[in-house]
């Protein structure tokens, strides 16, 4: 039998999480029956929305939700072979067992150079969200200028990079020096640190005097009423979501900008990436392409330990990391 050990949710987040809200649990999983699979975790993610989501679908002693890339080591099911690798959406465990409902396969052409890892990162669930934000929702146009907020995290990298393929001019807001110069080695126009700008207000008017067209929101609060000023005439705004709002113990409140947004008729739209499942094999072969012809480049922030993932999440959400955060096992 198999031990598998995973992370469960001991007490729901109040403020910004903490060691004492998660427990490590250890139980051994019983043998494949037909159709089912055991894997084995090789990659964790830890993103974001792991914070509010926990808080809305999820009770305290469940499994940390979270997506892996695994490696199926028994199995019973012809669809996942043994050797296979997948993406699982099981959580933060270090062994499952599946009926294969929520596994996808890793695409069959993966290239050797690329690193696994990717599938929950550039070309996986966060590169997704970057390019429907950017195609389907902003829809840009060459020449538009574009901003994005947390641009040195796992989707506003691909974002940026993105607004470049489609040729319009990008700026992108990150929360050190070291952050902004990887956005400038990305190929990003103007990008600046929030943390040190005397004016968050007068930095977006230096990086883009002409205002905005898109804008990809990650951020949300102060930021996002300062930005929506700027906005351009008919100007867009993707709603990804707003970390700065995740650990309030209350609702912000206002201001309620509303006669901006009808002024100068902007368009504000949420969206998740699942709207799109049915899009998601050719999405994932796009990505693919721009990754192996260098127009979509990568950074990992690799946390090494199972044990780890609780601190790979806080610093996560912290903003330790420069590009994807991921756990190796």
């Amino acid at each position: 039998m198999v031990q598998a050990k995973s992370w469960i949710l001991a007490k729901h987040f109040d403020g910004f999480p903490k060691d004492s809200d998660f427990k490590l649990k250890v139980e051994e999983l019983p043998e494949p029956k037909d159709g089912e699979v055991i894997l084995e975790a090789v990659f964790l993610s830890v993103d974001p929305y792991m914070r509010p989501f926990s808080k809305l679908y999820m009770k305290e002693g469940d499994v940390m939700i979270g997506t892996q890339v695994a490696k199926v080591i028994q199995s019973k099911n012809s669809a996942f072979p043994v050797g296979s690798h997948v993406v699982s959406s099981c959580g933060w465990r270090t062994h499952a067992l599946s009926d294969g409902k929520d596994l996808t396969l890793l695409m069959a052409d993966w290239p050797k150079d690329v690193p696994m890892s990717l599938a929950v990162g550039t070309v996986g669930m966060p590169g997704l969200t970057a390019l429907y934000g950017v195609e389907a929702v902003l829809q840009v146009q060459k020449g538009e200028t574009l901003l994005v907020n947390a641009a040195a995290g796992a989707v506003g990298t691909v974002v940026g990079q993105i607004g470049k393929i489609k040729g319009c001019k990008v700026v992108g807001s990150a929360g050190s020096d070291a952050k902004v110069a990887y956005l400038k080695q990305l190929g990003f126009d103007e990008a600046f640190n929030y943390k040190t700008v005397p004016s968050l207000e007068e930095a977006l008017k230096k990086a883009a005097p002409e205002g905005y067209d898109c804008f990809f929101e990650n951020v949300g609060g102060q930021f996002s009423t300062i930005a929506l000023q700027q906005m351009k005439e008919f100007g867009r705004i993707a709603v990804c979501g707003g970390i700065s709002t995740y650990h309030d113990a209350a609702h912000q409140t206002g201001p309620y900008p509303l006669t901006t947004i009808n002024w100068k008729q902007v368009k504000i739209e949420g969206f998740m990436q699942s709207r799109w499942q049915s899009d998601h094999p050719q999405g994932l072969k796009k990505l693919m392409g721009w990754v192996k012809e260098g127009k979509l480049k990568y950074r990992e922030h690799v946390t090494r330990g199972f044990e780890n993932m609780p601190a790979a999440f806080m610093g996560m959400l912290h903003g330790e990391n420069t590009g994807k955060a991921i756990i190796t096992v």
